[in-house]
């Protein structure tokens, strides 16, 4: 969310388990937001190899420490959590060597996210809470 050509006016960090619903979650914002407003990067997909070189992408204390240290108080972090039966049902099998390595556990006690989205099938609930979100990027732009 910047002015073309300059920094981001606020930047998002969205962390969370597999299947819990980040790409969900980030494409509602986008979609209430609108493009022109905001932008997805996905540093685990096409920019991985780019962005690797600095922080692949925000699974890590040191990768959302080194936002925080570039970025600083535009800097944000959003963890979607689910509960493991909704991300089963979104297709989620435990797989040894990944979801209990350090790229999908490294921030499980980070515990100081700014905002909390629980996205566990309660359309409701996560339409409240996309609608806080909103709320709050819109007084940052």
């Amino acid at each position: 969310m910047a002015p073309l050509g300059g920094r981001p006016r606020l930047v998002l960090l969205f962390s969370g388990k597999r299947k819990s619903g980040k790409d969900f979650v980030t494409e509602a914002l986008q979609s209430r937001l609108g493009a022109h407003v905001c932008a997805i990067l996905r540093l685990s997909g096409p920019l991985k190899e780019q962005y690797a070189q600095l922080v692949s992408d925000t699974r890590r204390v040191s990768d959302i420490q080194w936002f925080q240290e570039t970025y600083g108080a535009v800097t944000q972090t959003v963890r979607v959590v689910a509960l493991e039966q909704s991300r089963q049902q979104r297709g989620w099998v435990f797989t040894p060597g990944v979801d209990d390595g350090e790229s999908e556990c490294g921030l499980d006690n980070f515990g100081d996210f700014d905002w909390v989205i629980e996205n566990h099938g309660d359309e409701q609930r996560l339409e409240e809470q996309l609608e806080d979100l909103v709320e709050f990027v819109r007084t940052r732009l």
